[in-house]
């Protein structure tokens, strides 16, 4: 990675951090075990690949198999359907709320919960049947 990719990680990152240490906690993040109660409608979607395309893409592709202009290395292919099937949509809620590793929280920029679901059911879409 180079340097300058770093740094723009880094400073995303830190800007999330500081955003979510202001904010707080907007709802609770421990879903681990809860059914998604957002139905994977049109419109439910369509807002998830919004958020995906802004907050998600640059880090898991713009198809989600992780290929990126970024030379990470750990991120996980979304089209991989083994990848999908090893989590519950209440555990992939967690990750996207809390951020993995190097990933970022998008619980501070979420307005509510179903942001985060729409988001979920929106990556459940990316996998290769």
């Amino acid at each position: 990675m180079s340097g300058k990719s770093f740094l723009k990680i880094a400073s995303i990152a830190l800007v999330l951090f500081v955003f979510a240490c202001v904010l707080g906690e907007q709802f609770p993040a421990n879903a681990q075990g809860k059914n998604n109660p957002v139905k994977p409608s049109p419109e439910s979607l369509a807002k998830g690949k919004k958020v995906y395309k802004i907050d998600c893409a640059m880090c898991h592709g713009e198809n989600g198999d992780g290929k990126n202009d970024m030379d990470m290395k750990n991120v996980p292919d979304l089209t991989n359907p083994d990848v999908q099937q090893k989590a519950t949509d209440g555990k992939w809620f967690q990750i996207i709320h809390d951020g993995k590793g190097d990933m970022p929280p998008e619980a501070a920029r979420a307005k509510n919960e179903d942001d985060l679901w729409n988001l979920v059911n929106y990556c459940r879409t990316l996998a290769k049947k």
